[in-house]
Parts: C-alpha cells; sequence; structure tokens
C-alpha cells in the first residue's frame, strides 16, 4: 500500500488509532528518551519524540566551572566516542587563548579521535544487527572496543569517560606498552572487522530488513540541520575534518562515503566504510609520527610536570596560577567544531575576561537530527522504526545536555 493513498484511508479511523509508549525506559531505544506513537495496527501513523530525562544542566556547569575543569562535562555528551568530546573542548579553549600545538601532539589527538570515531561506529553497526536479530556480531565487536577501551587506559587511565589530553596538548607521551597494543590492534582489527562486516553487509535477511527503512533526502536532511554519517548516508560529501581541517587532518589521505537513499542500509554501510578509513588515518599518523614535545609551551595553561613541582619555584608557581584559575582569559568569542561520532560537534565559547565561561554551547548533532526521527518513520512499521533509531545512533547522552 502507498504510504499517501494509506494516510488518506485514515481520516475516519482516529477512535481506532492505538497509543504506544516508546521509552523513556524501553530496551529498544538504547537510552532514556521518549516517543509516543499513534499506531495503526503495526504502522506508524504519527510520533512525538520528548526529550530531558537525563537532562543535566552541562552547559550552565560550565558557566560555573574553570576551563580545565569542563572536560569531564564533555565526556558525558557522547559517552560512546569521549575523546573527540575531550578534544574537541581543548581546541575550543586553545583557538581562543591563541595556541598552537606541536605536530606530535596533533597527530597523537588524531590517533586517539580515530580510535574514538571506531569505536563509536562499531557499536551502532553492531546495535542495528542486534536490532534485526543477529546478536553474535554484537558480542564479536565487543572485543573489539574492548581493545581500544584499553589503549584509552595505557593513555589516561580510564576507559568510558575519558577525561584525555589537557588544554595544550596532551598530558603524557605514549608509553610503550601503548604503542605495543596500538601495533597489536593494526594489525588483527582489519581482518576481524571485515569477519563482522561479512555477517551483515550481504546478508540477505539484514538487507531486506534495513533497506528502504527510514530514509532521508539530501534536501531534508540538510533542512533539518543532519551533519555526519547521517547526513553523508543522504547523499551529501559534508565532512569537519576535510571542510574545515584541525589537528593536522589536512596531512592524512581518506576518503569520505556517501551513500544515496539515506536509508537504514545506507547508514550502516557508510559507518563501515568510515571504519576503513579511520584507520587509515590511524596508520598514517602513527606511521608518521613526528618527533617533539607532546604539549605546547603554554605554562599559564598546562600544568607542569609533578617532579617540578616539587623542585622548581617556578614549575610551582605556575601549579598554583593554573589549579586556583589565577590565568588572565582573553576576552573573545569563538566556535570551534570537530567531526564527532554522529556529526559536527561544536563548542560556542563566550569568554568576559573571568575565571569561567561567561557562556558555553555545545552543539550536540543528536540534538539536531533527532527532530527528523518523527518524519523519517510516519508510515512505516514499529520494527522500522526501531532499527531506524538504532541506524541514527541517537545517543541519549548527546541529546540531553
Amino acid at each position: 500500500m502507498q504510504v499517501q493513498s494509506y494516510f488518506s484511508s485514515l481520516d475516519n479511523l482516529e477512535g481506532e488509532l492505538a497509543t504506544l509508549n516508546l521509552g523513556p525506559t524501553h530496551p529498544a531505544t538504547h537510552g532514556i528518551f521518549q516517543n509516543v506513537l499513534k499506531m495503526d495496527g503495526e504502522r506508524i501513523v504519527s510520533g512525538e519524540p520528548t526529550i530531558g530525562y537525563i537532562h543535566r544542566a552541562f552547559e550552565k556547569l560550565a558557566e560555573h566551572r574553570p576551563y580545565n575543569q569542563i572536560t569531564p562535562i564533555t565526556d558525558r555528551l557522547n559517552y560512546c566516542s569521549s575523546p573527540i568530546n575531550n578534544m574537541g573542548w581543548h581546541m575550543t579553549v586553545e583557538k581562543l587563548i591563541g595556541c598552537e600545538l606541536p605536530k606530535r601532539a596533533q597527530y597523537m589527538r588524531v590517533i586517539i579521535m580515530e580510535l574514538a570515531r571506531i569505536a563509536d561506529h562499531l557499536v551502532c553497526d553492531a546495535v542495528i544487527g542486534v536490532d534485526t536479530g543477529a546478536l553474535t556480531g554484537f558480542t564479536y565487536m565487543m572485543q573489539e572496543r574492548e581493545r581500544i577501551y584499553e589503549l584509552y587506559e595505557e593513555v589516561c587511565g580510564s576507559r568510558l569517560t575519558t577525561n584525555i589530553g589537557r588544554i595544550g596538548g596532551m598530558e603524557r607521551d605514549f608509553t610503550p606498552v601503548f604503542h605495543e597494543k596500538l601495533q597489536a590492534f593494526l594489525k588483527g582489527f582489519p581482518a576481524r572487522f571485515e569477519e563482522f562486516n561479512n555477517l551483515l553487509e550481504r546478508n540477505r535477511i539484514f538487507m531486506d530488513r534495513c533497506i528502504g527503512a527510514g530514509p532521508i533526502s539530501a534536501e531534508k536532511a540538510i533542512s533539518y540541520g543532519f551533519t555526519g554519517p547521517n547526513l553523508r548516508a543522504a547523499g551529501v560529501d559534508y565532512d569537519v575534518r576535510v571542510m574545515s581541517p584541525y589537528s593536522s587532518y589536512e596531512d592524512f589521505e581518506f576518503d569520505i562515503p556517501v551513500g544515496t537513499s539515506g536509508d537504514t542500509y545506507d547508514r550502516f554501510v557508510v559507518r563501515q566504510e568510515e571504519i576503513r578509513q579511520s584507520l587509515r588515518i590511524i596508520n598514517q599518523a602513527y606511521n608518521n609520527l613526528p618527533e617533539g614535545d607532546y604539549h605546547a609551551d603554554v605554562p599559564t595553561f598546562y600544568l607542569p610536570e609533578k617532579p617540578d613541582v616539587y623542585t622548581k619555584m617556578e614549575a610551582l608557581i605556575y601549579h598554583f596560577k593554573v589549579v586556583m584559575q589565577e590565568t588572565p582569559i582573553p576576552v573573545g568569542e569563538v566556535y570551534h567544531a570537530v567531526e564527532g561520532g554522529n556529526g559536527e560537534l561544536g563548542f560556542y565559547l563566550i569568554s568576559d575576561g573571568g575565571r569561567h565561561p561567561f557562556r558555553l554551547h555545545f552543539r550536540r548533532p543528536c540534538f539536531i537530527y533527532y527532530q527528523a526521527y518523527p518524519e523519517m518513520i510516519k508510515g512505516s512499521l514499529l520494527s522500522d522504526a526501531i532499527l531506524t533509531m538504532s541506524s541514527m545512533n541517537v545517543i541519549a547522552g548527546e541529546l540531553d545536555a
């Protein structure tokens, strides 16, 4: 039945429609948010999304915290790729204070951010498989995410909410154990990933479930403000790493995969190819890792080494000034964006010269593209709506700042 003729037949059925409360704690939503659906049997007539169940007032909190204490707040946005959030914030502050990082620090950031992108996409695509009834790939890929978390742990001691890096660079250089684990990951992951891909990409059941589910046109996606894999799946070749390079992304060769129909299958395939491109970038950055410092020479913002604090007066003074927020902050207004796991993750920062931001706004891609969800699922079956939500990768932590 065509959607248009289907809806024209609903004019006199309002009393026979059912209301289905999908969420806020439904396992199929993969997060704490709600959709109130009007259903005609299994088919969705309309939907109304509701957010705010885990609103944590991050922007208001940031206005009362010194700049270096805002990093842990960014962890809790898209917690599937926390390092990208952390480093996007650091770059925003560095833009405000006019700090240029050494090449080594920039390449180190690229390696960590691309590992985070791989982890993020693995979760999203594996969950699409789960929602089509294929659990094996999910459990298999969690082993790979675990290897990435071990790399995080070696760099910063944390795994999920990483608080990785510092304003001015990285807090420490890569350790020998990190090099060993990264080399093992780069050697073993591609084959394991392709095995996972072969489970789903050309699987007839998976294709039948995903092709045509939750499509969105390029024009609609742009109108809604889509960015990231969801926009590229609709056929729009836009990536912040290419359009506005940061952290030396212009040094690397990689392709930007795009889809055609913007449906669930396209979103899956685009993310799969982005994982391969992230591997290309990591290999280039790691094989050409420059010598030099892993942080900029900005003692008024970057904490000195702890042994120096105990033995040198100058280091002790800088340590005190950084911790007690005695460093003058330039007055200004900046916006900086990075290519997050879900799209353009932006930070709009206004400084009045005080110890904390006068205003800080997080541009969360999930918050922007989730508004299109009711239109994308209108007229579809409930099972397709679940798949559509999974393929959009709506992360509740990023949705509700």
